[in-house]
């Protein structure tokens, strides 16, 4: 099949399956007439990085999905290394969600510290006029 089709089988670009071939992640062969053209299967490798892109991992780090699907198995995650590129992309998604654990608990601290001067303020200049409005 030719770029464009590829391109509107898989739901992006022609631009942007140059860009992949140009990282190796694409496989074009060439027709008479220099047009490039794909084989059936680089649909599915097209679709792979597409899904990896989606949940955060980067164009090297999808090398070794797209070599497993080379490798004639069902799936990308079905080799090694693969593998190996899943429990870094999960070390790296921990570290983030603990370090926006410990940004929200210093968030919610500021925010009972502020809300609680605000409350006792209102309290002796205007009873109850000030409400949080996340608990109305």
């Amino acid at each position: 099949m030719l770029i464009g089709e590829l391109a509107q089988r898989a739901g992006t670009t022609s631009r942007t399956l140059r860009y992949y071939e140009t990282h190796g992640l694409l496989q074009a062969g060439r027709s008479a007439n220099g047009y490039r053209t794909y084989d059936e299967s680089e649909l599915r490798v097209v679709r792979e990085i597409r899904s990896l892109l989606a949940i955060g991992f980067g164009l090297t780090d999808i090398r070794p999905f797209v070599d497993c699907l080379r490798e004639g198995h069902a799936t990308g995650d079905a080799c090694p290394d693969s593998v190996a590129a899943l429990r870094r992309k999960l070390a790296e998604v921990d570290a983030c969600m603990a370090e926006l654990a410990e940004v929200r608990q210093q968030l919610q601290a500021q925010v009972a510290q502020a809300t609680s001067g605000r409350q006792d303020q209102g309290a002796q200049a205007t009873a109850g006029r000030w409400e949080d409005p996340c608990t109305r």
